[in-house]
């Protein structure tokens, strides 16, 4: 069955090893058939060890994750400490729990480090939160999934779990006509974000 309206495709992934956690996504956007943007991010920083991939809507992306930094400023200012991963998870859940009879169309994953360690969190439109190894949204999550469960293993090396991220992605763009375009990716260590980039394709 058809959607009445067209909904923006994408691939976004985050995975997580003993030492490391990626996120990472592509960067295209399109409407049915029609390619609005070969730019747009979709990955995200929200503070120095955590951050926040998504996909569907860009608007509702954008939306959502300026009301958690904001959220996420008070939280500092209040508590003088920053948040933990299930925190961040916590406050965007709120927001989207709030929304659930006009709910915003994106589907999320945080990651990053704490003190209890490294995390990967998942969250429906409606605000359920899931935590796994890893985690893949979007149109293209059925090919890259398989990439991903074929050679995961929890005690992956940075440089590892980051070539199969790409790998899952460019796997993904190779068949899902909605996502291409580049991967933006975030390599986030105990320490803090260690690299955030761009590839293009």
């Amino acid at each position: 069955m058809a959607f009445q309206y067209p909904y923006p495709g994408a691939t976004t992934v985050g995975l997580k090893s003993k030492d490391a956690i990626v996120l990472a996504s592509e960067k295209r956007l399109t409407y049915g058939y029609f390619v609005v943007s070969k730019t747009v991010r979709k990955v995200f920083q929200v503070t120095p060890k955590i951050g926040v991939a998504c996909a569907g809507f860009v608007g509702d992306m954008q939306n959502l994750v300026r009301s958690a930094q904001a959220e996420i400023n008070l939280y500092r200012f209040t508590y003088q400490k920053e948040p933990e991963v299930r925190t961040v998870a916590k406050i965007l859940s709120n927001y989207l729990f709030s929304s659930r009879f006009f709910p915003y169309l994106a589907e999320t994953i945080v990651g990053g480090f704490d003190e209890t360690g490294g995390h990967i969190l998942v969250l429906d439109p409606l605000g359920s939160i899931l935590e796994d190894d890893y985690a893949v949204v979007g149109s293209g999550a059925e090919i890259a999934i398989g990439v991903i469960e074929l050679s995961y293993k929890p005690d992956l090396s940075e440089d590892a779990l980051k070539d199969l991220a790409i790998k899952a992605i460019k796997a993904s763009i190779s068949r899902d006509a909605a996502s291409g375009n580049g991967i933006d990716f975030l390599l986030i260590t105990n320490n803090g974000v260690k690299l955030a980039e761009t590839i293009q394709l």
